[in-house]
């Protein structure tokens, strides 16, 4: 009887039966889309219609008046526009005895404020700087006419300064008949007392951009310098004052932007009117007042856009010049 020798090979490996192995095909964390379409059309129309009346309403009424400034218009019907050239800043310059008081009252606004509110407002900023107590009130209390509207606060003025009633000649004893004063209605006054009104609400606004530029001193730099033995107005001389470069260049241009742009104080007051002529009150007078001289209005406008280019870019360029040499 013979025996057969088998010799068993291994078999090779059957795939089991059934659907076949689902690969993972998601796409890496790095490449996954995080805006749907919607958050893209929701981030559109959040930014492009801001960015629609910024244009319409800056640059192209910016533009429109440039061009219109050498045309004259009624402002009745596109048809009645007439160029003109340089007839409007002829006339402006030599023929209207209100230009020129307005652009000195212009200057004098800018050099009372960078004068009285600046310091006072810088002076605020060091004593709150300090930490003492109650320093939120106060900051409160010096900042609240800031954020009041201008009107509102031209109306409070406009009592403080009444010739019966008001706090200013109760106090000195002018509300009687034969001593009134006449703050509003005096053109040798009038200017002065609506720059007490602007001053006041100046000192809040540089207190803040102060107090803000001496929030990022760096505090090393007060240790060194009294560890060196100066006292407190050497420290602040030598030391804080020169790193405050960056907040007295913005200081120095919202001064002067504030300067140009006076408006709502002085047309609350008396409409600019007896002494109180500013560029402002000129270009609204023009546009929109009985005379609608809308070419003439933009000269002045264009007269005002220039002289504030003219005084800001040139002290913007020397500032970052020094910056980027320092």
């Amino acid at each position: 009887m013979s025996s057969e020798t088998t010799t068993k090979t291994p078999e090779a490996a059957v795939p089991s039966p059934g659907p076949a192995p689902v690969h993972d095909k998601r796409v890496p964390q790095g490449h996954k889309r995080l805006l749907t379409r919607r958050d893209r059309i929701t981030l559109a129309f959040m930014a492009g219609v801001p960015t629609v009346l910024h244009v319409a309403l800056v640059w192209v009424t910016a533009l429109a008046s440039i061009a219109l400034a050498f045309t004259t218009w009624d402002g009745i019907g596109f048809d009645s526009i007439k160029w003109v050239g340089l007839d409007n800043f002829k006339q402006l310059f030599t023929d209207n005895p209100q230009f020129w008081p307005a652009v000195e009252h212009n200057i004098i606004w800018f050099v009372v404020l960078i004068l009285i509110p600046t310091p006072m407002g810088l002076f605020l900023a060091v004593q709150l700087d300090k930490k003492i107590r109650f320093s939120r009130v106060y900051q409160t209390a010096f900042f609240l006419p800031v954020v009041v509207s201008l009107a509102v606060t031209g109306f409070v003025w406009q009592l403080v300064y009444n010739p019966d009633t008001g706090l200013i000649n109760s106090l000195i004893g002018a509300n009687k008949p034969g001593h009134y004063i006449d703050w509003i209605g005096n053109p040798h006054l009038n200017l002065w007392a609506v720059l007490i009104a602007a001053s006041w609400r100046h000192t809040g606004y540089m207190m803040i951009l102060y107090l803000a530029g001496l929030k990022g001193v760096d505090p090393s730099l007060r240790e060194a310098s009294s560890l060196d033995g100066a006292n407190e107005w050497q420290t602040f001389k030598n030391v804080i004052f020169p790193t405050l470069r960056p907040t007295n260049t913005v200081v120095l241009v919202v001064t002067i932007i504030e300067a140009l742009r006076a408006f709502d104080l002085v047309f609350v007051f008396n409409k600019g009117a007896q002494g109180t002529e500013l560029l402002s009150i000129l270009i609204t007078n023009n546009i929109i007042g009985e005379s609608s001289r809308i070419g003439y209005g933009s000269a002045i406008a264009v007269v005002l856009l220039v002289i504030s280019l003219a005084v800001i870019i040139p002290y913007l360029i020397a500032t970052f010049r020094k910056e980027r040499r320092a």
